[in-house]
This record gives C-alpha cells, sequence and structure tokens, in this order.
C-alpha cells in the first residue's frame, strides 16, 4: 500500500492535549477530521519529534514536528456505476444531488446494487480524496428510496465530520412537502387531545414523541413515549382541496427513520400514497375531481420530497441554501386536485 508522509510544526500555546493539538494544526489541505487523526494515533501513525506517540493525552510542546504516515485511500468495495446523477452543486469537499424517487441511497442486502452510493463513486471517481480512508462519499443523512428531493453527500474526510457535526446539533435546515389526507388545524380537538401535540402561532403543529421500531413489524417505525428515540416534526398547510387533502411543509428538529411519515399518521393526517403509513384513506369523489381521486388511489409513492437543505460548509464557512422544485408526479397530483 502506498503511503506518504505528512510534517508541520506545533503552533505556539498549544492545547493541553495532544489529540487537540493535532485538530487545531493540522494543514487543512490534508483533509483530516478529527476522528482520523484518532485513530492514526491508535495505528501508531504519528510521531512527535521522532518518537511514535498514541497518547491522545499526551502533552505536547510549541515548536514540536509532528510526523504523521498516511496510507492511500483505498478504493472502496462498492463499484461505481454510470447512473445519471441530478448534481446541483458540488465543489472539492462535497456534492449536493436531487434524488429522484426510486433510488436507494446505500447498498443493502436488498439492493446491492444501482444506489445513490454508487453512482456518487462513479461520478466522483479521483476527486474522492477518502472518507476514514476509503474512496468512497460519505453519507451523513439519507432519505427513504420513495422519497425525492436532496442530499448532501462529502468528499473529504474533514467535509464528513464537519457535515456529521452539524446534523449531530440538529444545525441542518431541512424541508419537506407532501401530500397528507386532510387538513392541519388547530381548532381539531382530536389533533390537539393527542399527547405530544400541540400547534403553534400560525397554526403551526409541532409532534414531539419518541421513535423506536414497531415490536411486532421490524420494517416500520412507531411512535412510543419511553425509550427509542426522541424525534421532533412542524408542519403547516401551504395548499388545501376543499378540505379533502391538502399540501403541507414540514421541518425537521431531529431526522429519524420515517420520521414525517410516522408521526403524520399518528396525527392522522398519512401522506397519500404511503404504503406503510398511510392506512386505508382514500379520497372521495364528491370532495375532488375523478381524475384527482384515481391517480391519488394509484399513487406508486409516497407523495414527500425533500424541498429545501440548507446549512453552513463545513470547510469554507459559507451559508448554502438549495430548493428542489416538486417533482412531475406530485406536481400532476396537486394540478388535478386544483381541478
Amino acid at each position: 500500500m502506498d503511503h506518504h508522509l505528512l510534517s508541520f510544526h506545533i503552533a505556539a500555546d498549544p492545547p493541553p492535549r495532544l489529540d487537540k493539538a493535532l485538530a487545531r494544526d493540522v494543514p487543512e489541505e490534508a483533509s483530516l477530521s478529527r476522528s482520523r487523526l484518532a485513530k492514526l494515533l491508535d495505528e501508531g501513525a504519528i510521531r512527535i519529534d521522532g518518537t511514535v506517540v498514541q497518547d491522545a493525552k499526551a502533552r505536547v510542546t510549541a515548536g514540536a514536528l509532528v510526523e504523521i504516515t498516511i496510507a492511500e485511500a483505498n478504493e472502496s468495495h462498492i463499484v461505481g456505476q454510470d447512473i445519471p446523477l441530478n448534481v446541483v452543486y458540488e465543489d472539492d469537499d462535497l456534492i449536493v444531488i436531487d434524488k429522484p424517487a426510486g433510488m436507494v441511497v446505500h447498498p443493502a442486502p436488498g439492493s446491492p446494487d444501482g444506489t445513490l452510493v454508487n453512482a456518487l463513486i462513479h461520478h466522483c471517481g479521483d476527486s474522492l480524496s477518502g472518507v476514514g480512508g476509503m474512496k468512497r462519499p460519505g453519507i451523513v443523512h439519507r432519505i427513504d428510496k420513495d422519497t425525492s428531493g436532496l442530499l448532501v453527500a462529502a468528499k473529504t474526510d474533514r467535509a464528513h465530520h464537519g457535515l456529521a457535526a452539524l446534523f449531530e446539533a440538529h444545525d441542518i435546515e431541512r424541508r419537506y412537502l407532501a401530500l397528507c389526507y386532510g387538513v392541519l388545524s388547530a381548532a381539531d380537538p382530536r389533533v390537539r387531545g393527542l399527547k405530544g401535540v400541540n400547534f403553534e402561532l400560525g397554526n403551526i403543529l409541532k409532534i414531539q414523541t419518541r421513535l423506536d421500531r414497531h415490536r411486532t413489524d421490524r420494517q416500520r417505525q412507531a411512535v412510543i413515549w419511553e425509550g427509542g428515540r426522541h424525534a421532533v416534526t412542524r408542519a403547516r398547510v401551504v395548499e388545501e382541496y376543499n378540505g379533502a387533502a391538502s399540501l403541507i411543509e414540514c421541518w425537521l428538529e431531529t431526522g429519524r427513520t420515517h420520521q414525517i411519515r410516522v408521526h403524520m399518521s399518528y396525527v392522522g393526517h398519512g401522506l397519500i400514497g404511503d404504503p406503510t403509513y398511510g392506512g386505508r384513506k382514500r379520497l372521495s369523489p364528491k370532495s375532488l375531481p375523478e381524475a384527482a381521486v384515481a391517480m391519488a388511489h394509484d399513487f406508486p409513492r409516497q407523495a414527500l420530497h425533500a424541498a429545501t437543505l440548507g446549512f453552513v460548509h463545513p470547510v469554507t464557512g459559507e451559508e448554502m441554501r438549495f430548493e428542489s422544485p416538486l417533482p412531475p408526479d406530485i406536481s400532476q397530483l396537486i394540478g388535478l386536485m386544483r381541478g
């Protein structure tokens, strides 16, 4: 395996711990995150003034020579595939994709290839400098296979670490557009009476629960109150269709699996087309045009679109915000509902 040597000196007034001093002073162009530096320490790949040091808590003095032996990033075991991508933005550190419905984000037993990761490995090629020592894109969040819209992936270790920290701190703006049954209303006593639900100013619905795997169906998530993971969703009505359905905007404070779909089902406003959480609701021909009712009945996926993605670039510090228009299938259904 090929290696290269990175050398630099510890600057003045170093932090008391070696790991923190390394994180502060390692050259930015090296694209080494804190977690990668910690791994290199464990591997004995870091020398201070000629001596291998593996203790992250060791003290280091200003002017000390740091030498890090870095193995060239391994090729990923995931094969790149020439799959068309809608690239919204790309630079040396990250890439933003507008994912179509039907595409799985990451290979899994049921979807070994044809995924977004396969496509990114082919598209990015040699511009992938390595995430965790592997030439692969860093996936810090996912959207469901049949959800369309915006997703960001890291191309470098430093971007991967920075994006992961933003998501962990909930410092990412993620807004979704969805078509649901019925119309959210603060005047609805049934919804107001649900545990974990309240309305904020502007008729904004706030749902705050815990989510975990369903006890009997491991492919589903369920609202629970003990254990699981904290989940917060907010939603507001953008447009309603004769009281039978509505276009809603949802934004996430947390990002749990199936969160919007589970929460909207919990409040009785499941998403149109959702085969897992949509329930058995049907639109009435008395409320909407027959063509709209028919299309909604046969809609092949949950009508959910990741429309807005905003974050501070983890390397440049630039504020970034991207918007994706509704895809043709949802737009067509809205047109029919408008009559």
